[in-house]
């Protein structure tokens, strides 16, 4: 006589789900899923490689360093990452996926969890980016005669990856506040740049923007070295525009109902 075996089945406790890692893994694919993420993330590297080239061919020779590569082309990836920030969060949303994403993992703190911890992973790997151009830059401008020196501080790069870090998690600030694609991102280049213009324009604003204008806190990140005063004035910004746009978000995202 034979007998049968059911196969098991696996079964999952009450209350457990996906671990942090699984979470973020998913979170770090959904920021190439889509179209407009994938374009984006090919843009900042295409952005990055294009800064350097150019300045292969517009540095004197003996300006074309390691760190004269580096340093510029962590600018206008910096203006692009808080983009990606805000797609991360703002696409649940607008893709109406929320409802799928919130049934399977219903605590959603854990989701933003890892969505925060994905987009700072790109701000990490957008650094290594640069370092990746820079070292091209260097090599080119070595077989085209220039100096193409290896010199670099060592104190830029935990400096650029704070700089990166900041950016990107400023974006996710405005998308979880505003949960919404396009308003999220004209709000985010919007606000700060009318706010550099006013504090450039009327004299009294001149003092408070040493404080809250991120342009002037975030700029000596890209220096050898950052004071304690320098240091305090850009925990100042971003408590402003970082930490408040995102425990307001959080708050925001957490109530609000999925329909």
């Amino acid at each position: 006589m034979t007998t049968l075996t059911a196969p098991a089945v696996e079964t999952r406790r009450p209350g457990t789900g996906p671990s942090a890692a699984r979470l973020t893994g998913v979170e770090l694919r959904k920021l190439a899923d889509t179209r407009a993420g994938r374009w984006l993330l090919i843009t900042i590297g295409l952005v990055a490689a294009g800064i350097v080239t150019v300045q292969v061919f517009v540095l004197k020779d003996a300006e074309q360093t390691f760190t004269a590569f580096f340093t510029p082309s962590l600018f206008p990836v910096g203006l692009l990452l808080p983009v990606l920030g805000i797609l991360s969060v703002t696409g649940e949303w607008s893709q109406r996926t929320a409802l799928t994403t919130f049934a399977l993992v219903p605590r959603r703190h854990r989701v933003v969890a890892a969505k925060l911890a994905a987009v700072v992973l790109a701000a990490l790997a957008s650094v290594l980016v640069s370092l990746a151009v820079a070292a091209v830059g260097t090599l080119a401008a070595r077989a085209t005669g220039g100096a193409g020196t290896w010199t670099f501080d060592w104190h830029l790069l935990p400096y650029a990856a704070v700089f990166q870090v900041a950016n990107v998690l400023m974006g996710v600030g405005f998308g979880l506040l505003l949960l919404n694609t396009p308003l999220a991102i004209v709000t985010y280049l919007l606000l700060p740049t009318v706010w550099s213009i006013l504090s450039a324009m009327i004299e009294a604003l001149h003092g408070p923007a040493r404080w809250l204008d991120t342009s002037i806190t975030m700029q000596p990140l890209l220096g050898a070295d950052v004071t304690a005063g320098q240091w305090g004035r850009l925990a100042v910004s971003l408590l402003v525009w970082l930490v408040l746009p995102l425990v307001a978000g959080l708050v925001r995202t957490l109530r609000r109902e999925v329909s």
